[in-house]
């Protein structure tokens, strides 16, 4: 591959506006590419890219390569084998590569920190990535989210480090080259690919090969944690860092929240306290996050006490607890929570953040397929939140229903005094206006389109909306 695409080469891609290719066309771009694009639907990610020199185009064809005449063809996994526009390239000899194939070639002269796990991965890459830069070490990054300090889910930078967020789906993080890897939590997920845990463990474990004898693995050792794969590793005399808020090389002491609405610690190493942290980030998990960060900083050889700037300073990413807005005393909050985990995690993390406000959950189910697989871990998950409001599935991928729906979750959830099904989000906005209170707390919790929500939310309680 690397004698095909290089610096000043030309490539196309498609799917471009998704939060897997955007980031890719950016830093290929920065390095040196020459870089077209398409899409069927006109993102809100397309925008930035044409003003930073990309040409993208709305649809897919097999005209394209014609008129771009690209070196390469890279494809998003959401991209048939029989996309005519595929077939195409094949005809012309372009060879055609996933996201997996260039992510890996970009980072094979750097060295390369890949993100994984069930939950945390877009956090934690994210704070990495503010982090390194903090201190100077000028990191490249690639991240399925928007870093709310830089404005921008990727950046091509002159440093050594290059961080990816790396994502189990379709096997995509085994076209890495990681010389270290985070592997965050694992649990079971995806039930369209992996119909187990143990399947999910089997990847990771192969994914985790990746490093080598001498390449470092990170692993959370917390509830959901990677300690099987550290075990292994450690037995095998291979290089492992473990971390977790109670147990691990690097723990948490003295957890609290602070005055930012995030959270402080003293971050501890072998035991001995290493320097005090404080985060704009709410929740445990985040301090698990940033235990993860701190791992990797300190392997690097970087200052701890240089790294807690960078931690105090990162303000976010773009639907990770995103506080939209406050309108009529009532706060908005966008969340990517669709995973019975992250939900919990999310409302403990809004309880510990407001500590006396009534908290509204909006949850929109993601694929027919995972409500099913994890039905009462779904339904168990809403204890921190004093309204539920349950929306109808979002298919997704999903080509069949499994005889599942709202109503089921509901059934099993009767130890909540307040909880509903509300099918359409048009109903859902109308329902909160007419009901929220000033003081309270909304968190929309979505992995599809009813992020809209939040937005049309504000905008009805300031009067912005019709």
């Amino acid at each position: 591959m690397a004698e095909v695409l290089k610096p000043g080469g030309k490539v196309h891609i498609m799917g471009i506006g998704g939060f897997g290719m955007n980031p890719i066309a950016r830093v290929m771009r920065q390095m040196g590419y020459t870089v077209t694009g398409c899409d069927l639907i006109e993102s809100p990610l397309i925008a930035p890219l044409r003003d930073a020199g990309i040409t993208v185009e709305i649809g897919h064809s097999p005209a394209h390569l014609e008129t771009y005449q690209p070196d390469a063809l890279v494809i998003s996994s959401a991209i048939p084998k029989d996309n005519t526009e595929v077939a195409k390239a094949r005809e012309l000899k372009i060879p055609v590569y996933k996201r997996s194939d260039i992510l890996g070639l970009l980072m094979a002269d750097r060295k390369g920190i890949a993100v994984a796990g069930t939950h945390g991965k877009t956090t934690t890459s994210a704070l990495l990535a503010w982090t390194l830069d903090v201190c100077e070490l000028d990191p490249s990054f690639i991240v399925g989210g928007v870093l709310n300090n830089v404005r921008v889910n990727a950046r091509a930078g002159k440093g050594e480090p290059f961080v990816i967020e790396a994502d189990e789906y379709d096997r995509m993080f085994m076209g890495l080259k990681p010389k270290i890897a985070i592997v965050t939590t694992l649990e079971h997920d995806h039930p369209d690919m992996f119909e187990s845990l143990a399947d999910v463990e089997a990847l990771f474990t192969e994914f985790v090969g990746l490093l080598g004898d001498e390449g470092l693995l990170v692993a959370g050792v917390g509830e959901h944690g990677a300690r099987k794969l550290a075990d292994r590793r450690r037995e095998a005399g291979l290089p492992v860092v473990t971390y977790g808020l109670n147990n691990g090389d690097w723990t948490a002491a003295d957890i609290r929240p602070n005055a930012e609405g995030g959270m402080s610690f003293t971050a501890m190493k072998s035991g001995k306290e290493a320097g005090s942290i404080s985060l704009r980030l709410p929740g445990l998990h985040n301090v698990q996050n940033a235990l993860a960060v701190i791992a990797v900083v300190d392997a690097l050889g970087v200052d701890i006490n240089k790294a807690a700037m960078g931690l105090s300073t990162f303000t976010g990413v773009g639907r990770r607890f995103e506080v939209k807005g406050e309108a009529q005393g009532v706060t908005i909050i966008d969340d990517y929570a669709h995973h019975p985990t992250a939900i919990r995690a999310t409302l403990d993390a809004a309880r510990l953040r407001f500590v006396e406000q009534s908290i509204w959950a909006v949850w929109q189910p993601h694929t027919y397929s995972r409500t099913k697989t994890l039905l009462d871990e779904f339904a168990a998950s809403f204890f921190e939140a004093d309204h539920v409001i349950i929306t109808d599935v979002y298919r997704s991928r999903d080509v069949e229903t499994f005889g599942i729906g709202p109503d089921d979750i509901l059934a099993r959830m009767q130890y909540h005094r307040d909880a509903c099904h509300i099918p359409t989000l048009d109903e859902v906005v109308e329902y909160l206006e007419t009901n929220v209170q000033p003081g309270d707390v909304v968190i929309v919790m979505s992995a599809g389109d009813a992020t809209q929500v939040a937005d049309r939310l504000l905008e009805g309680l300031r009067g912005e909306s019709g």
